[in-house]
């Protein structure tokens, strides 16, 4: 198989996969490797470095999603229109563990100072950064059979999660990345036609 083949054929494997278990194919050491390597290798803007990560196994894990359910239950407070969400975040506690995603806003504003022209950009282009380190992680994650699925439950967490995990003020928090074991793989995709989604010249 080329490499090309192969990449291609990782990046089909990943899905996102919600019915997750807590039995890692891999040591959690390689995980936090996998996350290291995103970090190093990734691309960002005016190789600014912007992306933080936060990788909770086990019971920290289990902690951020009943932060979360405790944080949505007093936004609800409605057990009967709850109960979807409940059961929702219940998957996510049943997973192995989170990979939280944040940017350092202070890079991002010096960088606003220092080149005023696209002050503007600065915020958009750490959002692109810190997406690519998402995907990469997945990916990667995918590539040793680890399932994920890709979670936004800020800001509503943010102060919690801060809190809970000492975080720097300077940090903002992304998305969380849940992972584990699979318990079921993911159903059929759906593709929209590809001409109606890409166009090339000459």
């Amino acid at each position: 198989m080329s490499h090309l083949h192969a990449l291609q054929q990782t990046a089909e494997t990943r899905r996102s996969i919600y019915a997750l278990n807590k039995q890692l194919p891999v040591a959690k050491e390689e995980v936090v490797k996998v996350v290291e390597h995103a970090l190093l290798h990734t691309p960002s803007a005016f190789n600014s470095q912007t992306t933080r990560v936060i990788v909770l196994f086990g019971a920290e894990h289990e902690k951020l999603w009943q932060i979360t359910e405790d944080t949505l239950r007093n936004i609800v407070n409605d057990d009967e229109k709850f109960a979807s969400t409940k059961q929702k975040i219940d998957g996510f506690k049943a997973g192995a563990g989170t990979v939280m995603f944040f940017e350092e806003q202070s890079i991002v504003k010096n960088l606003q100072e220092k080149f005023a022209l696209y002050a503007d950009k600065f915020p958009s282009w750490s959002d692109h950064t810190s997406g690519m380190h998402q995907y990469a992680v997945w990916t990667t994650l995918a590539s040793l059979n680890i399932g994920a699925n890709l979670q936004h439950y800020n800001p509503v967490i943010n102060e919690q999660v801060a809190s809970t995990w000492d975080v720097d003020t300077n940090w903002k928090l992304v998305a969380q990345m849940v992972f584990g074991g699979i318990e079921q793989p993911a159903g059929d995709k759906s593709f929209e036609p590809i001409e109606k989604r890409l166009k090339v010249f000459g």
